[in-house]
């Protein structure tokens, strides 16, 4: 897949380093209603192990990760270092096609600007729940 430079392929195994890197800064920059030192790059690394994860490059560098957890066609995180740019959208495109246009998700409540991302990209709340004092809603699409 390439649009305007940008490109997105399974995450080879000596990129997931740098992707687990992705992940925390991206958390600790957007996530700012959770203590940033509750976000590890090991967390990132340990769920890793199960999971297909899917990078956007642009001119070599990582901007985007997302993680599919394929038994479940569920989608563990999607990460973008620079929001507003259409890289998000392009990443999740890619994984529903690869996850056969079927997906689940878990948002967390207070990530609203997630929540209208994934409504517009044709997602539908199904549940609510709580896990950990986090509240959170599940997405699904397909």
């Amino acid at each position: 897949m390439d649009d305007a430079g940008l490109s997105v392929r399974r995450a080879r195994p000596d990129e997931l380093a740098e992707c687990a890197r992705v992940y925390v800064r991206v958390l600790t920059d957007t996530f700012t209603w959770l203590p940033s030192d509750r976000h590890s790059e090991a967390d990132f690394l340990n769920a890793a192990r199960d999971e297909e994860i899917y990078v956007a490059l642009e001119r070599g560098r990582i901007v985007g990760v997302a993680a599919l957890y394929r038994p479940q066609t569920f989608l563990h995180s999607l990460y973008v270092t620079e929001r507003g740019r259409g890289i998000g959208r392009i990443l999740l495109h890619h994984v529903l096609a690869a996850a056969g246009g079927r997906l689940s998700l878990k948002c967390q409540t207070a990530n609203t600007g997630a929540q209208a991302f994934y409504d517009r990209e044709g997602f539908r709340c199904v549940e609510a729940g709580e896990d950990g004092g986090i509240a959170w809603l599940r997405f699904v699409r397909g």
